[in-house]
């Protein structure tokens, strides 16, 4: 929720909203990492992917895929540039394939 202090009202038209962007990633991480540890069907990591790292971090906790969302208001190239930034990972990290990340966080 956010208030308008000069007018005592809500900012958003339904009062409330859910939250997005950065400020969700580190719950929506652990939350995947919950799920994809707890079922065997795919599980698609989303809330703050602004760059690779951020898409990493879900594909490492667990996520089959990952969506960008908030990020492409922003850039909308966004998609794009987040995609090279995994294959530029994968490439330095000398790891085959994607797949090979899902679900490898080390505890």
């Amino acid at each position: 929720m956010a208030i308008d202090v000069e007018t005592r009202r809500p900012l958003l038209a339904a009062g409330t909203g859910g939250l997005s962007g950065p400020a969700i990633r580190p719950a929506a991480v652990y939350r995947v990492y919950e799920v994809a540890r707890a079922v065997q069907v795919p599980v698609v990591g989303m809330g703050g992917i602004w760059n690779a790292s951020d898409a990493l971090e879900f594909i490492i906790a667990g996520a089959s895929a990952v969506a960008v969302g908030t990020a492409l208001y922003a850039d909308p190239s966004a998609a794009h540039r987040v995609l090279a930034g995994i294959r530029g990972y994968l490439e330095r990290h000398a790891i085959e394939s994607i797949e090979h990340l899902v679900g490898s966080l080390q505890l």
